[in-house]
């Protein structure tokens, strides 16, 4: 059965069924389980250093983890600690700063701030006075652009803040939040062990307008425990009236051999591969009714949105965040887990508290592990990006950028990709490679066939495990 959505998408089940499989999300190319210990703190200097010889002038982005949360949802798959003792996040703030001071100092000359984004674990986990002094410290290690032009943005869990908060949160600089929701319905939170009202959520939208937050985002999942089409209508109701600006829609993987909190969850609760192909065909079609535009991957935002006009504008990036319209930005990251992006590296730092202390009481910045991409890797990652948030790609603009012939250097990948366009999900000629309104839900499985590391690798077939699935 095929239904059409909207003009730029169509959900054909058939179709999905017969691609979905596990593969990466492509927040980076190489993507992060292909980093190497053998790339470390120095590793990171050089890239600093190589950027500064270039006359690196580009703004910078800028991402916070906070590890920490109250309680834990059963569904996160996300580097957090759940504990109760505020002490902790007291050190942990001590040392967060020394390390925003350290690459501060990195990127003197060249530290303007044009994106900054918290997440986690639960970022509001620190006091108002906490989140004061890490942002008045952000503000004396780097150079930040004024209220309209950059964007500031936090994670928010409507059940840890009150109306006060967030008013204090714009006060404080933030002019975008996002708010994790994931189902509405009282059955599936206490499946997820996540109850929250959605009076609360409500109250936390309306405060955020009151004190003119540019955008308020919302983050649903499909493929929860007790859900099903009709409890998935009800919350799209809700989501729908309360009209955010952006909309994420994900698909819950349930990896318990990755992720010990999800054995938590009785697998005889979740919903079959069928309802979850139904609830996806119901979030886009109202969500496309509702005026949403399907930005890619599990994203919809109004098209008045930053998102909607970077994408008509060719302007769309993604980065380890999600989508992004910030796309000549180098990515600075602080904090246990985070990962950086700089000059042509991918870093990340040590994912445990007690490593991430000792690394910094040696001032050395905490980088555990990172790749240096090639040449090969900075053109295929060219070619994921465009194909992820344009879904076309100009073949003679890569011939220009990079001294190949696009049909002679990706010979096995375009015989691959016959066999897509033969399904009608793309289409391609001398010119241009173009995702089709039905391949664009399909988009992963696309740009698997330019990830090398897949195809090249011969224990590929048990390695997926990692990976969640494609749709």
């Amino acid at each position: 059965m095929v239904v059409s959505e909207a003009p730029g998408i169509e959900f054909d089940a058939q179709l999905i069924q017969k691609y979905d499989r596990l593969g990466p999300r492509y927040t980076s190319y190489p993507t992060a389980d292909r980093f190497d210990d053998s790339f470390g703190y120095r590793d990171y200097l050089q890239a600093v250093a190589t950027l500064r010889t270039r006359g690196g002038r580009n703004p910078l982005s800028l991402y916070v983890h906070v590890p920490f949360c109250d309680t834990v949802c059963y569904y996160c798959a996300c580097n957090k600690i759940i504990t109760r003792n505020r002490d902790r996040a007291v050190t942990y703030l001590s040392y967060l700063k020394r390390e925003i001071e350290m690459q501060g100092q990195l990127f003197f000359g060249i530290n303007q701030v044009t994106q900054l984004h918290l997440g986690g674990g639960t970022p509001t986990y620190f006091s108002d006075s906490q989140m004061e002094d890490l942002l008045t410290h952000l503000r004396h290690s780097f150079q930040f652009a004024a209220d309209d032009v950059g964007e500031y943005s936090i994670e928010v869990d409507p059940r840890t803040v009150t109306r006060e908060r967030i008013h204090d949160l714009r006060r404080q600089g933030f002019n975008r939040i996002s708010l994790g929701v994931q189902d509405f319905d009282p059955e599936v939170q206490k499946a997820v062990n996540r109850i929250q009202s959605e009076s609360e959520t409500l109250a936390i939208i309306e405060a955020a307008r009151s004190v003119e937050f540019r955008s308020v985002s919302i983050d649903l999942i499909y493929g929860l425990p007790k859900q099903n089409v009709m409890t998935m209508q009800q919350t799209l109701t809700k989501v729908i009236r309360a009209h955010p600006d952006r909309i994420s829609i994900y698909n819950y993987a349930h990896m318990p051999h990755a992720f010990k909190m999800q054995r938590r969850i009785a697998e005889s609760d979740l919903p079959t591969a069928q309802s979850k192909l139904d609830m996806l065909s119901l979030c886009i079609r109202r969500l496309t009714d509702a005026g949403y535009v399907y930005i890619g991957m599990d994203h919809f935002a109004l098209p008045t949105d930053d998102l909607a006009v970077a994408q008509r504008q060719g302007r769309l990036h993604r980065n380890f965040q999600g989508y992004s319209t910030h796309a000549d930005s180098d990515l600075v990251s602080c904090g246990v887990s985070a990962i950086s992006a700089v000059a042509a590296t991918y870093s990340q730092n040590v994912k445990t508290l007690e490593a991430y202390y000792e690394r910094l009481d040696k001032n050395e910045l905490p980088v555990a592990r990172g790749v240096k991409l090639t040449m090969d890797d900075v053109l295929r990652r060219m070619i994921i990006q465009m194909l992820m948030c344009n879904f076309e790609l100009s073949i003679s603009s890569i011939e220009t950028a990079y001294p190949i012939t696009f049909a002679n250097y990706f010979a096995a990948e375009l015989s691959v990709l016959q066999r897509f366009a033969d399904d009608g999900l793309l289409t391609i000629d001398g010119e241009w490679l173009s995702v089709a309104p039905k391949g664009r839900l399909l988009i992963r499985n696309i740009c698997m066939v330019f990830d090398c590391y897949l195809a090249s690798n011969p224990a590929m077939k048990s390695e997926p495990l990692r990976y969640s699935k494609t749709i």
